[in-house]
């Protein structure tokens, strides 16, 4: 990497399946000081997809001529399936770039603890695209709980939860556990986050983890009870194979409580090809699914603040510019995958996992 600062940041993609093209290219490329200057895709479909979206963009083959060009880059996103995280992330930070690694980090806490050590030793930023902190109905969550407006809070229930009786192909489906497949690690990865982030780190966990599916050979429906050191319990459920599905959140305190239904609008629009910065009002939600705040004796709807995924990756180029710290801190992944590691431990022994 040039020792040389230079604006915008120029940024590498490695993928450009559904994370890549719909998440990570359309927010780098809407993002003040970032520019998308290459992707990694050997698929020609998506390549012809990548010459229409982004036609600035470089095509690569591989990861490895990417990092060739490790000169003229800042950023290296990885975007590949998980169990490439890893690799790939360790090859970024040794050319000297600035990582950030789709979720999850990697396939155990110890690996990415070793990858935090690699980049703090490199010196170089490490963080991870934990998106759904931007949600709407989190932060939502986070300021009612902030200013207080709940009381004392006892209980967090999160919920991503679909409706896929019939197994997708694809590597996420696959039964090798270097793979890292599974809903517990994809959307539970998500869930965890989100709890820790806003209630601290977790004393003790306990879950149910199953395949349900005919035909699957991953998890695909999972139960996660988190108790906080702070006291709050959290009830985490994630499924593919939910009919109908129950509020996305609800937090309960002792003077009120908040529940919402349905989900942040922000991933549809980027599938739909909409991005930030269009013309139109970003990451707002539609009035009829907007949450209910208070009691039963007294509540009312409550609108939902706007979900600003934007926010990610204006962090990455303020950081990257000015030395502050990652919008996600790396670290926070690994206090995720330990919490995911005992899950899997308390559900194939029937016991409650102590993390302290």
């Amino acid at each position: 990497m040039s020792s040389v600062p230079r604006t915008p940041f120029r940024v590498g993609l490695i993928g450009y399946g559904l994370a890549g093209s719909a998440f990570h290219a359309p927010l780098i490329a809407t993002t003040p000081g970032l520019q998308l200057a290459a992707v990694v895709t050997a698929n020609p479909d998506r390549r012809d997809r990548l010459r229409r979206t982004h036609p600035g963009a470089e095509p690569l083959d591989t990861p490895e001529q990417l990092l060739e060009r490790a000169d003229d880059l800042d950023l290296v996103v990885v975007a590949s399936p998980n169990r490439t995280h890893v690799p790939l992330a360790e090859a970024a930070i040794a050319a000297g770039l600035a990582v950030v690694v789709d979720k999850p980090l990697a396939g155990s806490a110890a690996a990415a603890a070793d990858l935090c050590e690699h980049a703090e030793r490199a010196g170089v930023l490490l963080s991870v695209f934990q998106n759904r902190r931007w949600d709407g109905d989190f932060l939502t969550a986070r300021r009612l709980v902030a200013e207080g407006a709940l009381g004392r809070v006892h209980r967090f229930e999160s919920r991503f939860e679909r409706f896929r009786p019939k197994p997708k192909p694809g590597w996420r489906e696959l039964a090798d556990p270097a793979e890292v497949g599974g809903t517990l690690y994809d959307l539970g990865s998500h869930l965890v986050d989100q709890a820790l982030t806003l209630f601290g780190p977790a004393d003790s966990v306990y879950a149910e983890i199953d395949t349900r599916r005919d035909g699957a050979v991953v998890d695909d429906d999972a139960f996660l009870a988190l108790t906080h050191a702070s006291g709050v319990r959290t009830h985490l459920w994630t499924s593919a194979i939910a009919p109908l599905g129950g509020p996305r959140l609800r937090v309960l305190g002792d003077t009120a409580g908040y529940v919402k239904f349905g989900m942040d609008p922000q991933e549809d629009d980027l599938r739909a090809g909409r991005h930030p910065g269009d013309g139109r009002p970003w990451g707002t939600d539609d009035p009829s699914a907007y949450g209910t705040l208070g009691t039963d004796e007294s509540a009312h709807r409550t609108p939902t603040d706007p979900g600003d995924y934007p926010a990610f990756y204006a962090g990455i180029a303020a950081a990257l510019a000015t030395g502050a710290p990652p919008p996600v801190e790396p670290r926070d992944a690994v206090a995720t995958l330990a919490v995911l590691e005992a899950a899997r431990g308390s559900a194939a022994t029937g016991t409650v996992v102590h993390l302290t």
